[in-house]
């Protein structure tokens, strides 16, 4: 009996030992998380999935495919943010509020603006035109793929939004963009390709990101239900995945328009939220537009096209140092859904690069 009460004490003891270590566990992973806030939260947010596919212009070649799934928060207090936000915070706004800063930004009234932030998920993929070679044919684009994450920080008013962002990720086969082809190809009953053997390898990337978007209003929305706006926009891209310098325009037509600067297409800032406020409402539940837009890039250095940084491989292709896109689609609301397509033709990215590439880009964004 001694021996009996002895053990039942012993596992007791071992019971609450192991109570008391998943107790202190998991709120020292609540700490954490709460520390390091850059997930996504219960507030209200948008949710937006993104997909880039030349599938729309029946080719299967280039930048082939593109997928994101994106959480931007609604309005959020800063001064709850935790390490991540701030430090992002630090480098996009400036608390003192001088005039030079507010210049630059865009702001209007810094007692004005708002804050949200992001977290996102992104997979890109690479290819050449030829399936069956074992490595890419001179003129056409090397295999790559990349899978990395995305932690964002937005803050705008009613003229200017201002994003900054950090991005990790991998290429080469920790990008898994050969599995994700080869499922899709199987699907639709495609042969696969046959080179991935040869795609850039694996590389740890670290990226910087920021743009700057000012919104343009040509006809108010407050002068009837028909109106044209859009912004103006500027990106700076530095790291190892990416640097480069952007510059571009988009104007949007159409009828109750929704109050935003969201993007058409899947971009290296992608942003997407309904409103400039989260208080102010929209005045009907639908709209219903058309955009057009184009954009010109400075490329530095790309990774899935001059190979990686810290590692001996040669791609056999070098970026273009210019690039331009010009692209035009519709969108409509209803509600709280937003759908958008956008046609882009974008002119050729590498040496020596046979022709320039068109590919469509499909968004689908849902207010939560």
């Amino acid at each position: 009996m001694i021996e009996i009460l002895d053990l039942r004490n012993r596992c007791r003891a071992r019971l609450e030992l192991l109570v008391l270590t998943v107790g202190l566990g998991w709120a020292t992973v609540t700490s954490a998380a709460e520390n390091l806030s850059f997930l996504p939260d219960r507030g209200d947010a948008n949710l937006t999935f993104y997909l880039d596919n030349d599938l729309f212009a029946n080719t299967d070649e280039d930048y082939t495919n593109g997928a994101r799934l994106s959480w931007i928060s609604g309005s959020r207090d800063p001064n709850e943010f935790g390490p991540v936000q701030r430090l992002l915070q630090r480098l996009s706004s400036d608390p003192e509020g001088r005039t030079w800063f507010r210049r630059m930004s865009g702001f209007e009234d810094p007692e004005q603006l708002e804050y949200n932030y992001g977290f996102s998920l992104t997979q890109l993929m690479f290819t050449p035109e030829d399936e069956e070679p074992p490595v890419a044919p001179p003129g056409q684009r090397p295999y790559a793929g990349w899978l990395g994450i995305d932690l964002s920080l937005h803050i705008k008013d009613a003229h200017a939004l201002n994003s900054v962002s950090l991005a990790i990720g991998t290429t080469g086969p920790n990008s898994y963009a050969k599995e994700a082809q080869d499922l899709i190809h199987n699907i639709r009953g495609q042969r696969e390709f046959d080179g991935w053997d040869s795609q850039v390898p694996n590389e740890v990337t670290a990226n910087f990101y920021t743009s700057q978007r000012r919104r343009v209003v040509i006809r108010d929305p407050s002068e009837g239900s028909f109106a044209i706006d859009g912004f103006t926009e500027a990106r700076l891209a530095l790291g190892t995945f990416l640097t480069s310098v952007s510059a571009g325009t988009l104007i949007r037509f159409g009828w109750n328009l929704p109050t935003d600067f969201a993007d058409a297409r899947l971009s290296t800032t992608a942003y997407s939220h309904q409103r400039f406020k989260t208080q102010r409402e929209e005045d009907t539940s639908w709209s219903l537009y058309g955009l057009t837009g184009f954009q010109g890039t400075a490329v530095a250095r790309n990774i899935t096209l001059d190979g990686p940084v810290f590692r001996n491989f040669s791609t056999g292709t070098h970026s273009k140092p210019f690039v331009g896109e010009a692209y035009i689609g519709f969108g409509v609301r209803y509600s709280g859904v937003n759908f958008s397509y956008v046609h882009t033709y974008r002119t050729k990215e590498f040496e020596g690069q046979d022709d320039s590439q068109t590919f469509g880009s499909l968004t689908l964004g849902v207010r939560l």
